[in-house]
């Protein structure tokens, strides 16, 4: 059976990564004043959006995720050609329609797609499988990351999709914003109240960052850090210590939201590669998307990994 992956373009993975197993991507639309971007994690177009240094302005953009019109056309024109069983992979519902869309596109193209594979000799049917990973940006990655293992293992339809709901009921996706103001502007225009104008100021007065959680369909804080750069050392170090704890998937990912050659001069960063390589876990390096970049802010950072059950330690 030809099984591959599809994944919405804020999930945060390398391009290399993406390349090296044939991901498709599911795209989202950027607005940003008279700029429209097409986030599909192309490299070009994500430092198109960094060069035009839209800055605080990004925060009153307009996203519009793949409809559920453009997810059949992919997979009635491609996928189900390619593959007879493709798993979907989109960030949590609860923040995003992406998963809602692919949902609903899934009866038009398993109503379908015989019309299309029958005259091209294929014979058999097509399995189309969704998993919410239930987390944000890196946060989605390690699911990612376990489905391409699975897959080159030739484990069953069946048992992939049970191993990657149990990883993203276990998946947690953290971020580190720079700027508060930015982060309850963007609020703001979401209609999200979880970044009120008191926090913002106080915050960024005393330059006080919160650590974001994505874990089990609910984004929030978990803890706060004064400066960024010590912000990124508590992060990284945090993350060095569940490494050790062992990890329910050998990868951690982490975004930036910028030029990626900045990300290993943050504090922190060097403490958590050590301890990845330590314990053969591999570390993943990605630029943030441009979706990610909207709703952080430039220069955040996101970090990923699959783990058992933890409280947080902040």
């Amino acid at each position: 059976m030809r099984m591959g992956l599809a994944i919405d373009a804020s999930c945060d993975l390398p391009q290399a990564f993406l390349q090296k197993h044939d991901i498709a991507i599911m795209p989202i639309a950027v607005r940003v004043d008279n700029d429209t971007f097409k986030d599909d994690r192309a490299p070009a177009e994500v430092q198109r959006f960094l060069d035009l240094k839209l800055g605080s302005r990004s925060h009153s953009a307009e996203t519009e995720p793949c409809s559920v019109e453009d997810v059949q056309k992919l997979f009635l024109e491609k996928l189900v050609l390619e593959r007879d069983c493709v798993f979907c992979l989109t960030i949590t519902a609860t923040r995003s329609p992406i998963n809602e869309h692919v949902n609903k596109a899934s009866f038009g193209v398993l109503k379908n797609y015989r019309s299309v594979r029958e005259p091209a000799g294929i014979s058999g049917p097509f399995l189309m499988r969704i998993i919410d990973t239930r987390t944000i940006f890196a946060g989605s990655a390690p699911a990612v990351y376990e489905a391409t293992r699975l897959i080159a293992a030739n484990e069953q339809p069946a048992a992939i999709r049970e191993r990657l709901a149990h990883v993203a009921n276990n998946s947690y996706g953290y971020m580190l914003p720079r700027d508060l103001y930015y982060l309850r502007a963007r609020a703001k225009k979401k209609g999200d109240s979880s970044v009120g104008l008191f926090s913002a100021v106080l915050g960024s007065t005393l330059d006080i960052k919160p650590i974001l959680r994505g874990y089990r369909g609910e984004t929030g804080p978990v803890g706060k850090v004064r400066g960024f750069e010590h912000g990124t050392e508590v992060l990284f170090g945090y993350a060095a210590k569940r490494v050790h704890a062992g990890l329910m998937v050998p990868m951690v990912c982490v975004s930036y939201g910028g030029d990626l050659a900045e990300l290993p001069k943050l504090p922190g960063y060097e403490r958590l590669r050590a301890a990845c390589a330590e314990c053969n876990v591999e570390l993943m390096e990605a630029p943030m998307s441009i979706t990610g970049m909207v709703n952080v802010g430039e220069g955040a950072v996101t970090l990923g990994f699959a783990a058992e059950e933890h409280v947080a330690e902040f």
